[in-house]
């Protein structure tokens, strides 16, 4: 069964949309991520143009990071003031990334760009993980305590200006780190399609030093409103939402998260990880293959929206 995108211009078989949602989607409720990540490589793997992969692989992640946000503020584990201060960033640094991405679209260099990107920030964020996750499952399988760290350690993200309080993550930070991290999403979400937590997720534990139980929650906050910001602009600026597209990968998504949700939480912290890796890195390498093989069809010709 086939159904035609209007914007993408082409016929897809409906079945295999439901099923790159509702797989993304179990991925994102079992890893606690908003899955833009996996689900624009996947579409461009099956020829959804870049372009329309981008933007409309964001209705996704807005779905998907709504269902999670609510979870998390029920369990009161949102920082809504810390999410408050990432959304001004992200907002911000979604902006320009907009503008970079008309820019470099009509340089007829996107493509090429998102490709390149993709691969240096997964197979980068792949790598780190998986080997910090291994690392964990060793000390596990020893019985060998993490080295845990020195009561009033810092690191120089600590030592700047402009300090808030926020109670609820129960630390006293700089906000100038917070909103660098949050633009640095903002624009990565504009030009990649991206909610970020598989950046902003590590981020803001490791270098930022935020109590892990509340990471998750907050950086589901500041996706829900940057990519749904992200995908009102593009539809505005650069008409590649393909709401036809989005509403098949939104429905099999939330589905699918549902089950995500119950796996995820039978493992443990590190194996998680380790999968996350994996996987980041797997699509890292994917994307990086079809960048150097030599293509079936060197040239394709479009006519009124169909290849030949």
């Amino acid at each position: 069964m086939t159904v035609y995108l209007p914007i993408a211009e082409l016929s897809v078989n409906i079945f295999i949309i439901l099923g790159m949602g509702a797989a993304v989607g179990f991925l994102s409720g079992m890893f606690g991520v908003g899955g833009g990540f996996l689900i624009t490589p996947l579409l461009i793997f099956y020829n959804i143009p870049p372009v329309v992969a981008v933007a409309t692989g964001a209705n996704q992640v807005v779905a998907s990071s709504i269902s999670g946000a609510i979870t998390h503020f029920r369990r009161g584990t949102l920082d809504i003031k810390l999410g408050t201060v990432l959304l001004v960033g992200g907002l911000a640094g979604a902006t320009v990334g907009i503008s970079i991405f008309s820019w470099l679209r009509r340089l007829g260099q996107l493509d090429l760009f998102i490709s390149l990107l993709y691969v240096l920030l997964l197979s980068t964020v792949g790598a780190l993980m998986l080997n910090e996750s291994v690392r964990a499952l060793r000390r596990t399988a020893r019985n060998v305590a993490p080295l845990a760290k020195r009561p009033g350690q810092h690191i120089w993200v600590h030592r700047l200006p402009f300090k808030m309080r926020f109670k609820k993550s129960k630390i006293y930070l700089s906000a100038i780190p917070v909103l660098a991290l949050g633009f640095a999403i903002g624009v990565l979400t504009s030009i990649m399609g991206v909610g970020g937590g598989f950046i902003m997720v590590p981020a803001m534990i490791y270098l930022l030093r935020i109590p892990t139980n509340v990471v998750v929650g907050t950086s589901l906050f500041q996706i829900i409103f940057v990519t749904a910001y992200t995908t009102m602009v593009q539809a505005a600026t650069n008409y590649s939402v393909d709401i036809v597209l989005a509403t098949i990968l939104m429905v099999a998504g939330v589905i699918g998260a549902q089950y995500g949700v119950r796996v995820g939480q039978r493992l443990r912290g590190e194996q998680l990880r380790a999968l996350l890796g994996l996987l980041v890195l797997a699509v890292g390498i994917r994307l990086a293959i079809a960048l150097v093989v030599r293509p079936d069809d060197l040239f394709s010709v479009s006519v009124g929206g169909f290849a030949n």
